[in-house]
């Protein structure tokens, strides 16, 4: 059983930043490609960054780019998500997720739990 658990979550203002963390398994995390999705109340849930298995293709959605940064750290196990210059519409429930190929439109097996994220104006 995949397990992948989100952290960081939290209430920011906007212009404020906050990091995201993703946990998973040593054999998820250097087999499979990671992304983080997020979803909105009353919305469908979107695609927000990718990183393939490898750590070296990277994938953003238009939205943030230049904003959010996908990174991973393979002594913990973990994937991060930094987001910066924040905006309101950036609040929705934020999800990690695992797959075998990494991008916007790529299927994804495993999710985690979701970590809200809220933006004050």
């Amino acid at each position: 059983q995949v397990q992948l658990v989100e952290s960081g979550g939290g209430l920011v203002q906007a212009g404020g930043s906050l990091r995201l963390s993703c946990a998973a398994s040593r054999r998820t995390f250097l087999s499979d490609a990671m992304g983080w999705f997020r979803q909105a109340p009353g919305k469908e849930r979107e695609f927000v960054a990718a990183l393939s298995w490898s750590g070296v293709s990277r994938y953003y959605a238009d939205s943030v780019k230049g904003r959010f940064t996908i990174s991973r750290d393979t002594t913990k196990n973990t994937v991060y998500l930094q987001m910066n210059s924040l905006k309101p519409e950036d609040t929705a429930v934020y999800y990690c997720a695992a797959g075998p190929l990494a991008g916007p439109t790529q299927k994804y097996h495993y999710w985690g739990q979701g970590t809200q994220v809220t933006v004050s104006s």
